[in-house]
């Protein structure tokens, strides 16, 4: 592995300024990231179809970013890069990971969670994980605690799904071991083929009777789901997906109270827009826009019960709450739910071009709101260029944490933009597409390199991928739909952009 330190005595004097304030208070840190949640999914961000008061409440009490990214324009990627620090592209086998991977994030590796155990907080993740769970993929012994897991990235406690919602196993894991497992029901688990006496989707669509297959999802039957995947067994340990957000919320809220006395660092991965989006019953009809609508209405529930929470126990003042998500929207994802039907003019990426999947602002533009009590502003908004890739490095900048040599060398301290004390972000941030398209983009100009994958619309999901063979420069600061292709019209920039993304491939940048 190649190695460098990363030096604290270069950070701003703002930054330094604020270091007396976290050893003094030693401030409670939340992470909440969605899944699959739009930069126009949000009401604060300008979504006239679905209200999301508690959301937009952090955001009245924070800072709101309008130039945020996630590294990735889906999940496994996008995660392995805020949590590590290091470009996804960087390290084989962190594509979108089936239920049964092999841990992608490394015991070696330092995490965002050793960050903060290394000050002594206790940390916890609760809720999606989809980067990989044991030493080899598809041996698990799912019937037994697994041999390597969360406590051995940082994390004092865990409470997660494997992978997402879609994909099999369909349950909980506690600390390492499935939760609430059934002696009479071991579980098995196959992404090869059908399991002996399995019934499976494509056989049996009538088995499907809470959500039908569109295309894909159509093997493992759970809950009256098709899934990814093959699976028998679970019995009471299998989830119910309405349940899924309530399950997730109880667990953080338990998480919070039960470290009330010390401060904590709680990773929470909510999956509500992520399908199959079968929200609890309680959530339905109050969008107006089908199970899509009605999830992003259970996720801002979400949020309010972690926040009234910390209202009850009178840690708000003391806690810091990032909210963001994994990466940019999709509509039509495998299930008929009729999201698309039902948008009714709403627009899940606002007025960006592409998707979840794209190479288009889309895919990693994402909503990015931070609340510090007393610390950031209230009510501000920030056009600070930002990305997730930095999380690592602006929480150790946070808590005076030295990062290992080696260790997160893609993530830069960002403490002072991230709460809006300084103005001037990242020079530029990455942007990765689902067949490992690069772009680069500064505060003006968007660069997308050349693409051999011909695929320019997924048919199925009717996302733009943004792939050309040719290069793509956009000026994101007057067309930021990416309407006009200007690289014909600006050879010299088209260089400039391609020898930047080849300086940042090679590291020197």
């Amino acid at each position: 592995m190649k190695k460098r330190n990363i030096c604290l005595a270069s950070l701003s004097a703002l930054a330094l300024n604020s270091m007396p304030l976290f050893a003094q208070s030693r401030p409670n840190v939340i992470f909440i990231l969605a899944d699959d949640l739009g930069y126009g999914d949000l009401e604060c961000y300008g979504a006239k179809n679905v209200k999301t008061p508690n959301v937009d409440q952090l955001a009245d009490e924070g800072c709101r970013f309008n130039n945020a990214f996630a590294v990735a324009s889906t999940s496994t990627p996008s995660r392995y890069s805020l949590l590590t620090g290091e470009y996804s592209w960087r390290k084989e086998g962190t594509d979108i990971a089936p239920g049964d991977a092999a841990m992608i994030v490394k015991p070696d590796q330092f995490t965002v969670a050793d960050v903060f155990k290394s000050k002594g907080y206790a940390t916890g993740a609760i809720g999606k994980w989809h980067l990989g769970l044991g030493a080899e993929t598809g041996k698990q012994d799912w019937n037994a605690p697994l041999p390597m897991g969360l406590g051995d990235l940082g994390f004092d406690y865990s409470y997660i799904m494997a992978a997402t919602a879609d994909r099999v196993p369909c349950v909980f894991l506690e600390n390492g071991r499935v939760a609430n497992w059934d002696p009479s029901a071991p579980i098995k688990v196959s992404y090869d083929a059908p399991l002996p006496g399995e019934l499976i989707a494509t056989e049996h669509p009538e088995l499907c009777y809470n959500l039908k297959s569109a295309f894909g999802h159509n093997q493992a039957i759970v809950n009256g789901i098709g899934r990814i995947g093959y699976m028998t067994g679970g019995g009471k340990a299998l989830w119910k997906d309405e349940n899924i957000a309530d399950s997730i919320v109880a667990h953080a809220v338990n998480f919070i109270k039960t470290h009330q006395k010390e401060p904590f660092f709680m990773y929470l991965a909510t999956n509500d827009i992520h399908v199959p989006r079968f929200p609890n019953q309680r959530f339905r009809g109050k969008s107006g826009m089908g199970l899509r609508g009605d999830a992003i209405v259970q996720f801002d529930w979400s949020v309010g019960e972690v926040m009234k929470t910390l209202k009850q126990l009178k840690l708000d003042d003391n806690t810091i709450v990032i909210l963001t998500s994994d990466n940019g929207p999709v509509v039509n994802d495998g299930y008929d739910d009729k999201a698309a039907e039902m948008l009714n003019g709403h627009s899940p990426a606002g007025p960006l071009r592409g998707n979840k999947y794209s190479a288009f602002e889309g895919g990693t533009h994402i909503p990015f709101i931070v609340r510090w009590k007393g610390h950031v502003k209230p009510g501000t908004q920030s056009d600070a260029l930002i990305s997730q890739i930095d999380l690592l490095a602006t929480m150790a900048e946070l808590t005076q944490t030295r990062i290992p040599t080696g260790a997160a060398r893609d993530s830069k301290a960002q403490w002072s933009v991230w709460t809006d004390q300084k103005d001037e972000g990242r020079d530029y941030v990455v942007e990765q597409a689902l067949d490992h398209t690069l772009s680069v983009r500064t505060s003006e100009w968007k660069y997308i390199e050349p693409s051999d994958n011909p695929t320019r619309v997924m048919a199925n999901e009717n996302v733009e991928t943004g792939y050309l063979p040719t290069p793509q420069l956009y000026n994101v600061k007057t067309d930021i739909h990416e309407n006009t292709n200007v690289a014909d019209q600006n050879p010299a920039l088209v260089f400039d952009m391609q020898t930047l993304l080849r300086q940042i491939r090679k590291g020197q940048k």
